[in-house]
């Protein structure tokens, strides 16, 4: 008897699983350059990786307990915002990071 799976459904689900993983490295790609929050998702935007404030803001916290960012609170144009970067830690993971990232793209592409 053959089974059937909800695929709308499970394709939400493995399409969020991935998602994760490569918010990750393109928050952290982005972060190179120091910016606040709205900057941040307004690129991530348009390169076609929208993010909304309650998936941004606790990733960017969690990076920042992790020790992969630091942050700090100044005041432009009239308004205080945070400002993010990668720390030096930051720095180094991302570059570990991205060479997984190209390892596991490559085999991938083999595999496909």
């Amino acid at each position: 008897m053959a089974h059937s799976i909800e695929t709308p459904g499970t394709f939400d689900n493995l399409r969020l699983e991935l998602r994760r993983g490569y918010l990750v490295l393109a928050v952290l790609v982005e972060l190179r350059s120091e910016q606040y929050g709205y900057t941040l998702r307004k690129a991530l935007g348009e390169r076609g990786m929208a993010i909304d404030e309650g998936t941004l803001y606790p990733l960017l916290r969690r990076l920042e307990s992790q020790g992969l960012l630091v942050s700090e609170w100044r005041e432009e144009e009239k308004r205080n915002k945070r400002f993010y970067r990668l720390s030096h830690d930051g720095k180094l993971i991302l570059k570990q990071l991205l060479a997984e990232w190209h390892s596991i793209n490559a085999s991938l592409n083999g595999i496909i």
